[in-house]
């Protein structure tokens, strides 16, 4: 399997975790939310192709 890229600030998300739990965050995190940012992201891009738009809206985006 290849690496993907985060695409998160791996120390936002910690320094959020942390102020907002007290928890530590595992190595992983970033890397299983990177992926759901994915489809997220897929999701609202085909919803975005589907209405016929070239520009992605926060409409786009179920959550």
């Amino acid at each position: 399997m290849s690496e993907k890229e985060i695409l998160l600030v791996v120390s936002k998300l910690k320094n959020y975790i942390r102020s907002a739990s007290g928890m530590n965050t595992a190595g992983n995190v970033a890397e299983v939310l990177s992926d759901a940012v994915r489809r997220l992201c897929d999701q609202a891009i085909e919803k975005a192709k589907t209405d016929g738009r070239k520009t992605v809206m926060e409409r786009d985006f179920v959550l």
